[in-house]
């Protein structure tokens, strides 16, 4: 008997319904959302139909419409993008499969999931230019002024990219890193408010909340992080060394 022998590879039937599975939960959380929130999102549905800027593009409720309407889209960039890398990695290549398509749809992710967000913190308020600038440095003092909606949104903004981000890349493969890179975008967003004169609050709770958005999504993404290059070689080594010694 060898003691150094490798434990047996996990049941492949049990990782396939585990793979399905968790699928079919978040398209069933997603279709319970769908389902409370199809009254606000169907409010501005006619004036996203008919283009309309003013009710639609400039809403909370419209933007989050039109973000799911576009999910399909979405997809597709995903699943195109997927097919030029194993093209271009060859059917055995390091990109191909699986890994391929992981890595487009973290990348489509990022952009789909952040941008209308970004887009909902820079519009301006309603005397852009010409209300002075306003920033809030007390922490918690704005978060009572919120409101549910408020708080949703700004956990919503970077949410996307904490669960993406360590999914595409190892080096954000770190809660505190997470936290950083919420934490960072907020400040930027924030700052713009302030430079351009928006006529938005520039607050430190909206960073918090950003932040915190981040690094929930990033917790709910943590089984599909990408393992940093040094963990991987060492567990390659491992392996290697376990396979070539001695049977007892």
């Amino acid at each position: 008997m060898n003691p150094n022998a490798s434990p047996p590879a996990p049941d492949r039937p049990a990782r396939r319904v585990r793979g399905v599975l968790l699928p079919c939960l978040a398209v069933l959380g997603l279709a319970c959302v769908l389902f409370v929130l199809r009254g606000p999102l169907m409010m501005s549905a006619p004036r996203c139909m008919a283009g309309r800027w003013h009710g639609c593009y400039d809403t909370f409720n419209g933007v989050v419409l039109m973000t799911l309407v576009t999910l399909p889209l979405a997809v597709l960039a995903a699943w195109g993008l997927a097919r030029v890398r194993r093209a271009g990695s060859g059917a055995g290549g390091t990109g191909g499969g699986s890994a391929a398509w992981r890595t487009s749809l973290a990348e489509v992710g990022m952009v789909h999931g952040t941008v209308p967000f970004l887009w909902l913190t820079m519009m301006p308020g309603a005397a852009p230019g010409i209300a002075p600038a306003r920033v809030s440095l007390v922490p918690l003092r704005d978060l009572a002024t919120m409101g549910s909606l408020g708080i949703i949104g700004n956990l919503l903004v970077f949410a996307s990219l904490g669960f993406f981000a360590p999914v595409r890349f190892a080096a954000m493969a770190s809660l505190p890193r997470i936290l950083a890179l919420g934490a960072g975008c907020s400040v930027l967003v924030e700052s713009a408010q302030y430079v351009l004169r928006l006529d938005r609050v520039s607050s430190v709770d909206d960073v918090l909340v950003n932040a915190a958005g981040a690094v929930l999504a990033g917790l709910a993404s943590r089984r599909w992080w990408r393992a940093p290059s040094g963990r991987s070689a060492r567990s390659s080594q491992t392996s290697h060394t376990s396979a070539i010694s001695p049977a007892a």
